[in-house]
Formats: C-alpha cells, structure tokens, sequence
C-alpha cells in the first residue's frame, strides 16, 4: 500500500513539473507554422487544384518581370497557407520547406544558436525578415518574422 501511494504521488508531481519545465523550452513569443511551400512540376495546375477542388483562397500571386509565377500563397484558414513554387533544376518537386512564424525572429536566432543550431543572421525577405535552419534529415524550416507591409500579414488580416 505504501509504495503504491509513493509511486502515485511521483507520477502525480512528475505530471505537474515536467510540463512545466518543457515549457521553459519554447523559443521566444507567439510562434506558429504558417506555411508549407511545394515545388510543383506546373503551377496553374496546382493553383487550380487548392484553390478550385481544395477550395483555399488564393491570397496572393508574385510574378517576376515577365509575368511568370515565382509563388503563390493559398489560404487554408486565417494563419495557415500552403505555398506554391514552380519547381526547376535547383528545386526539384516536391516539399521545399516549412515556414515558421516568430515574433522576434533575432531572439529565436539567438537561443537556437544557445542551443547549438546552426542558423544565419536574419536577412530581407520579399517583405519580412528570414533565415533558413535545416533539421537533421535536411528539412529546410524558414523562419521568418512579418515586415509591416507583409502580403501574408495583409491576407491574415482580410480573412473573414
């Protein structure tokens, strides 16, 4: 009866602090996958597909100088999108990445780097700050914090 109680009362303050301790893991402020971008092999087909048969609003289309399509961003729900990229011989088709939203996308460096994570400094995105850790089995993960003009920023806004 007595190691019954003892082995109950472990279990019960093991479940009480080790969430708490794994909670002063989380990297800093509000952070959230955002996106996953594909490589597709054409993209008005695959534009079609999330926005017509998924139905996912398309929230917004990049071309470069010549009207081709560099990314498309489909909105699954307020602060969730799946990315869009033609694929090309540098990009083979097929998950290109993740994107991981921070608040405080330095801070989030820095503790990554405490924690012995190879990362870059942030650099200018289209319209946001972003670096690139890989994971171990060499998943990209973008992490990237909104500029005050971000397109993204702008559909999450919009989204009714």
């Amino acid at each position: 009866m007595r190691t019954s109680l003892v082995f109950l009362m472990g279990v019960l303050l093991g479940s009480v602090v080790a969430p708490g301790l794994a909670q002063d893991n989380r990297l800093p402020g509000t952070n959230y996958v955002n996106h996953v971008a594909i490589s597709v092999a054409n993209f008005d087909e695959s534009l079609a597909f999330y926005t017509q048969k998924m139905g996912f609003r398309e929230a917004f289309v990049l071309r470069d100088d010549k009207g081709q399509p560099r990314l498309a961003y489909v909105q699954a729900s307020k602060n969730t999108f799946v990315e869009l990229q033609p694929s090309n011989a540098n990009r083979p088709v097929g998950l290109n990445h993740f994107g991981l939203h921070v608040e405080d996308l330095k801070a989030t460096v820095a503790m990554l780097r405490q924690r012995g994570v190879k990362v870059d400094d942030p650099r200018p995105g289209e319209d946001s700050l972003v670096t690139n850790p890989t994971d171990p089995n060499g998943v990209r993960i973008e992490l990237f914090q909104f500029g005050k003009d971000s397109a993204q920023g702008k559909a999450i806004d919009s989204w009714k």
